[in-house]
């Protein structure tokens, strides 16, 4: 009795250490993911190496990301990792409905296992028995991603031979989602932050018309009262000041042309350049699967008309992928520095010879002419199998001009 009693206790402490083992195991994992979340404000990076992380520390080898879009509540895949070669393909990850995301929307998604033949995505590729095309996956998790009350998304997992995966391993992915909410919801509110001050500096905007007017046309008043008194007595008095109101009556049409052409940023919608092209980013990609990752570097406050031209030469861009490209895989980098603003759109899709005659055809002709409206320069380099790249460059001494 008292050896197994003794055996017993041996057992017991395993158990014991086994299960502190795996308490400590899944603190690093958080403290890593953590980590990962807090050292960048791009959220679709922070994203990727939270995947990245989750493959690595738990032994995934697959998974996928959904977010919903705060514009156009439409799902778009905001991050990937090891995608089989079915869903690698856009037209498979746009962000129209399957199982998941219906159930998320109808708040019934809970962290769980989804068998293949219940994934809309990937019923077609089972049911014709293409193992090549799925890699075997037989099983992926799906786990909500929440802030407070605030549905955000779906994170779907696969692990090693696609095996389903345990509770306590739902319970720690569970607890990561909760942690890559936080960052999402950082992120928002940083946005917001950026909207409200582009939204003061338009009422500031509104305040200077309104003042210049207000002065203008009491300068215009009361140089023709004066004209008026000295009509017939002093005929040249009374031009002098009829010219003085005319030239002012010019200065202000000019001054309220400029200032109202600076407040017309109706494709922006009010909000900064690089919002503005991640919300167009990502609704594309909700359309038609292809992932579109937008970067901005240094100081964007620019006027807004330069803004709303370069968010015009962005949509363009993305219209020649969406019609030429083939594509998988967008980049758009934004960045402005003390001399210039640069614009850049880079895609892996087919290519094309920029000599052939494509400048009308691509729409090219026209993004040349929003950009030397500028005072800017448009450059593409493409060519057959290796992509293109649009690259334009706007002066910073030239913003300010109308």
């Amino acid at each position: 009795m008292a050896e197994i009693r003794r055996t017993m206790g041996r057992g017991r402490s395993i158990r014991r250490g086994s299960a502190r083992h795996g308490e400590a195991r899944d603190l690093a994992i958080l403290n890593a993911i953590a980590e990962a979340l807090n050292s960048s404000v791009d959220v679709q990076q922070a994203l990727e190496r939270t995947l990245a992380m989750v493959a690595d520390l738990l032994g995934l080898q697959t998974g996928w990301v959904w977010l919903v879009d705060p514009d156009t509540q439409q799902f778009y895949l905001a991050a990937a990792q090891r995608l089989p070669p079915y869903l690698q393909e856009p037209v498979r990850m746009s962000g129209r409905w399957c199982l998941c995301t219906d159930l998320f929307r109808r708040a019934k998604l809970r962290p769980t296992n989804i068998g293949m033949l219940e994934c809309s995505r990937l019923r077609s590729a089972v049911e014709a028995r293409t193992p090549e095309a799925t890699l075997g996956l037989r099983y992926h998790a799906s786990i909500p991603l929440y802030f407070q009350d605030r549905r955000l998304g779906i994170i779907n997992v696969t692990g090693p031979s696609w095996r389903r995966l345990t509770r306590g391993e739902l319970r720690l992915l569970a607890t990561i989602a909760y942690q890559v909410g936080i960052a999402i919801e950082r992120a928002r509110l940083a946005q917001e932050r950026a909207r409200l001050a582009r939204a003061e500096e338009r009422a500031r905007l509104a305040r200077e018309i309104h003042d210049t007017l207000s002065q203008g046309l009491t300068a215009i008043a009361l140089d023709l009262e004066g004209a008026l008194r000295h009509l017939r007595g002093s005929p040249g008095r009374a031009r002098e000041r009829l010219e003085r109101a005319l030239a002012t009556t010019r200065e202000n049409l000019e001054e309220a042309r400029r200032s109202v052409l600076n407040l017309r940023a109706a494709p922006l919608a009010g909000r900064p350049l690089a919002d503005a092209l991640g919300a167009m980013g990502r609704e594309f990609t909700s359309d038609t699967g292809v992932r579109v990752h937008v970067h901005a570097e240094g100081e964007t406050a620019l006027p807004l008309r330069v803004e709303g031209e370069l968010f015009r030469i962005a949509q363009e861009a993305l219209a020649n992928v969406r019609t030429h490209a083939h594509a998988t895989r967008v980049e758009v980098t934004l960045r402005t520095t003390r001399r210039e603003v640069v614009l850049s759109l880079r895609d892996d899709g087919v290519g094309f010879d920029p000599r052939r005659g494509a400048e009308g055809r691509h729409g090219i002709l026209g993004m040349r002419e929003r950009a030397r409206v500028l005072g800017g320069r448009l450059r593409v380099d493409s060519r057959p199998g290796r992509g293109t790249r649009i690259d334009v460059r706007v002066p910073r001494e030239r913003e300010g001009q109308a």
